[in-house]
């Protein structure tokens, strides 16, 4: 009898993203490496403790890596892994729900909006 453990993928899926403010971080690493102050600048809610552990944990998750740079003082830049990439569609198809439910946007505004996460994400459709 196969006694290994099936965990739900989707269950599994949200576990990688389940802290507070892991979606957003790999939001905004889709448009590049960051530093960690750069996490920030739009995020002032979001603490340097809460912005380390969330860091490491989806580093540790192999959602991205982190770089150290020999630099005065020492730099560090974070960027996605081709893992945390493949979470392109999770992001895209998060943003569009919100885009055809919400009647907060104007018509333009979801259309560039539209356009610029499937730049971004590099959805092709």
């Amino acid at each position: 009898m196969n006694t290994e453990k099936i965990i739900c993928p989707v269950d599994r899926t949200l576990s990688l993203i389940n802290k507070k403010w892991s979606i957003q971080i790999i939001r905004d690493m889709f448009f590049g490496k960051k530093h960690f102050k750069e996490f920030k600048e739009d995020k002032p809610k979001l603490s340097n403790k809460v912005l380390s552990s969330c860091l490491k944990d989806l580093e540790e998750n192999g959602l991205i890596e982190k770089k150290v740079l020999n630099t005065t003082p020492v730099t560090t830049e974070y960027y996605l892994t081709e893992y945390g990439r493949s979470m392109n569609r999770i992001v895209y198809e998060l943003a569009m729900f919100t885009l055809s439910a919400e009647d907060s946007y104007t018509e333009e505004t979801r259309n560039e909006l539209k356009e610029t996460f499937r730049k971004t994400l590099e959805i092709d459709d």
